[in-house]
């Protein structure tokens, strides 16, 4: 682990491999451990990870208005000036797409490529996540994280969204399991309200190379919205990825297939 002291805050981050640069970003309540236990960098790639604010070891919480896609963009641009890296390709998984979305908006001169997993946005919030999320922050807030944990359990949000689809169900729990989880709980408040962009036609100036990666059987991560993205941004790739409610072994193995192949073309 490497620290970046910015904005006040010491963001923790993973650096791992040489080539070229790949900056892939976790999803909301993830950390580096996530992108970094789903793709593994081939040779030539240098995989990089950051901490979001609120996230992981990404320390204190700063101030609560910053917490938003824009501004974990700026953070992204603050780690790639703090270790030289002038142009990389840029990604990220759910909320990490998000980021990923809005970084080639805002900075197009510091992508080289676009990497959108399983996307959570569009051009708005998706309103059942709002929902969702939203329940959990209150629960957590009046509760605390054990006790809201067990509430949550009972709740027909969590057991109609367990009876089809486990694997999202198990991943709504993690929300409450962070040892900061209290602490943090702002991101569940505040980050499903946002947006990467108002308006979709913005990405039809994306200029570099992108794959987008979707499933179905993800009620958080709309098959559609992965289809939408990849129609939008000029010559987009697609590809399909098997639910991890179907098999999360063939998940992660086709993760990381289509990065490597993704990567080695345009790197």
């Amino acid at each position: 682990m490497a620290i970046l002291e910015h904005d006040g805050l010491n963001f923790q981050f993973l650096d791992k491999g040489s080539g070229t640069p790949f900056l892939f970003q976790h999803g909301l309540g993830g950390d580096v451990n996530q992108t970094f236990g789903l793709f593994q960098p081939p040779p030539g790639i240098r995989l990089i990870s950051l901490d979001c604010r609120a996230h992981g070891e990404t320390r204190p919480l700063g101030d609560p208005e910053k917490i938003s896609i824009a501004t974990f963009a700026d953070d992204v641009q603050a780690l790639m000036d703090h270790l030289q890296i002038q142009r990389a390709i840029v990604g990220g998984i759910s909320m990490g797409a998000a980021v990923a979305q809005h970084f080639v908006l805002r900075f197009p001169q510091r992508v080289l490529g676009l990497v959108l997993s399983r996307p959570a946005w569009v051009d708005r919030p998706h309103q059942e996540n709002v929902a969702i999320f939203s329940q959990i922050a209150q629960l957590i807030r009046r509760h605390g994280a054990k006790r809201g944990r067990e509430m949550f359990i009972q709740t027909g949000t969590y057991q109609s969204i367990r009876s089809e689809f486990p694997d999202t169900a198990d991943s709504l729990l993690t929300q409450f399991n962070h040892p900061r989880a209290e602490e943090t709980v702002v991101k569940l408040e505040r980050i499903p309200n946002d947006v990467p962009t108002r308006d979709l036609s913005e990405l039809l100036k994306v200029q570099v190379p992108t794959l987008v990666l979707a499933n179905r059987q993800d009620p958080i991560h709309p098959f559609e919205y992965g289809e939408i993205l990849a129609r939008t941004i000029p010559n987009a790739e697609f590809k399909e990825l098997t639910s991890k409610s179907v098999s999360l072994e063939r998940h992660e193995m086709e993760v990381q297939t289509f990065l490597e192949e993704f990567l080695r073309k345009y790197s």
